[in-house]
């Protein structure tokens, strides 16, 4: 120990000493509330009594703290949960008796190991190079230096192209401007009537064409400019990338728990249907869902499976449509069909109102939810099962519009974190803003969790396949479709059957995109 920590440490001596000959104190008793040296500690070492009621620590210095201010007795445990020091009362009569008690010297032990701990893992973190701020600034400097380059680089190219193409043509204006100056100042100069008026029919010429210049008139129409103009738009929409891009960025810089996955959604993401009506297919990417109203109802069920890994979280963002319902979230891939079966984490839409499906458990906590600026009206839609139930909430409006449900969302984006063990559900309102519906918390379980997206009502998948060939004419006359699917020639509006008020069988035939990955 140096010098300067010699000072620092205060010597206790000896309560026990005559005043002009104190000796250093080896231990401090906690209830006779004296510091001993080695010779006057021995009575409490040997006699048996002392040594079991008197708790004995090392030397320190009483400033009247040794007491319990509560009930005036001796301080003797340790509380582990309120981290303090009580008395015995405390300990088994007041708030403290149902808590971690330790006495003083297992506290001591329990607490410098986790103190030991904690510091070996500080001590691990500081050392990782992303924790030194210079390394940090230089790392995130990289990142936004190679958004911003690129974005430069887009600019800069953009309008290299548009100036070195119009140059030529705005060069040719100039020399009719500079021709015409010419001549007007030759014919200011001659003094020759004759041969000024010889010369001015040239130089009105000049003036004239000179005064039909406009250096803002772009290339002239041809395929020169129409070869331009293409250029143009495609590095403007490079241009536009890179901004958005170094814009996303400076977001994620900025607030990274609300703007670090703001982009696009991988590729690798598709659909793999789980139930598909007759009237549903879809694109050769596996991205997109169409919707054929002549072949029957809307009805599907699909599970959103990616080829890569992701080991914190898993992130999908879909298109939805506008007019039917709809359940996006996570559900047991054995249950997909009849979600009602199994654990599901959902956000639905029924009849234009949003509604949250949960799954709580017996075995452990229940599910909860927590919505940002967002009430929740509990309605009972309970499957009894005997390990886990499967319930329903409404989500509408807090504060002044308590009674208004909240408007459905066009695009939905779901983040599912494995670490918080939480689902969140976002409405998309622009590349890189969103607004939070809803997060649940989800109760820990070994179920096979999936994400999925459910396109229709649910009655419509779990009936036969006679409820959904059948189709009622507004006029009150019901048609089976199924006796005219197999006549492919009839796929045109003019040759399908028609009732007999004239509509035509199973309404107007539109195919229309329902769904997309984004």
């Amino acid at each position: 120990m140096s010098d300067n920590q010699q000072k620092d440490v205060q010597v206790i001596l000896c309560d026990m000493c005559a005043e002009e000959d104190r000796k250093p104190a080896r231990k401090t008793c906690m209830k006779c509330e004296i510091s001993m040296c080695v010779q006057h500690l021995q009575a409490h070492l040997t006699t048996p009594v002392l040594l079991q009621t008197h708790p004995l620590t090392e030397p320190m210095a009483l400033c009247g703290t040794t007491k319990c201010a509560q009930h005036g007795k001796l301080l003797e445990y340790y509380c582990l949960d309120d981290m303090t020091c009580v008395c015995v009362s405390c300990a088994i009569e007041d708030q403290h008796r149902l808590h971690n008690m330790k006495t003083f010297s297992t506290a001591h032990k329990d607490l410098m190991e986790k103190l030991k701990a904690e510091q070996k893992a500080l001590l691990v973190k500081t050392d990782d190079e992303n924790v030194s701020l210079e390394k940090w600034e230089k790392s995130e400097r990289e990142k936004l230096g190679r958004s911003s380059v690129r974005l430069i680089e887009a600019v800069t190219n953009l309008r290299d192209i548009s100036l070195t193409s119009i140059q030529s043509s705005v060069s040719a204006r100039m020399v009719s401007i500079k021709t015409s100056k010419s001549s007007m100042q030759a014919a200011q100069n001659e003094k020759d009537t004759f041969r000024f008026l010889q010369m001015y029919s040239q130089v009105h010429q000049d003036v004239e064409k000179a005064k039909a210049v406009d250096l803002r008139k772009g290339l002239e129409p041809g395929s020169e400019r129409d070869k331009l103009v293409q250029e143009i738009r495609q590095n403007g929409e490079k241009m536009v990338n890179q901004a958005g891009q170094f814009w996303g960025a400076l977001l994620s810089l900025v607030d990274p728990e609300n703007h670090q996955e703001l982009f696009a959604t991988d590729s690798d993401l598709i659909f793999k249907p789980q139930f598909f009506g007759p009237s549903m297919s879809m694109s050769g990417d596996n991205r997109k869902v169409f919707y054929n109203s002549w072949m029957g109802q809307c009805a599907a069920t699909l599970l959103i499976r990616s080829t890569k890994s992701v080991p914190n979280y898993q992130r999908w963002l879909v298109w939805l449509p506008e007019e039917s319902d709809w359940i996006i979230g996570l559900c047991n891939k054995t249950s997909a069909e009849n979600l009602r079966d199994g654990p599901v984490y959902a956000l639905c839409c029924k009849d234009n109102q949003l509604s949250y499906l949960t799954t709580e458990y017996d075995d452990c906590c229940d599910s909860s939810t927590n919505s940002k600026g967002i009430g929740l009206q509990t309605g009972d839609m309970t499957k009894p099962e005997k390990k886990c139930k499967v319930s329903s909430a409404l989500i509408t409006h807090q504060g002044g519009k308590e009674d208004e449900a909240v408007p459905r969302p066009e695009m939905v984006e779901v983040y599912w974190s494995f670490v918080a063990s939480s689902l969140s559900f976002f409405r998309r309102t622009g590349q890189h803003q969103r607004e939070e519906i809803l997060t649940i918390k989800m109760s820990l379980n070994n179920w096979d969790l999936a994400p999925f997206v459910q396109l229709g009502k649910e009655s419509a998948q779990n009936s036969s396949d006679g409820s959904q060939s059948q189709w009622r004419c507004p006029c009150g006359i019901s048609h089976n479709r199924d006796a005219y699917r197999h006549n492919r020639s009839m796929s045109q509006q003019s040759q399908r059957p028609k009732c007999s008020c004239g509509e035509i069988i199973g309404g107007r035939c539109i195919t229309e995109v329902v769904c997309e990955l984004q």
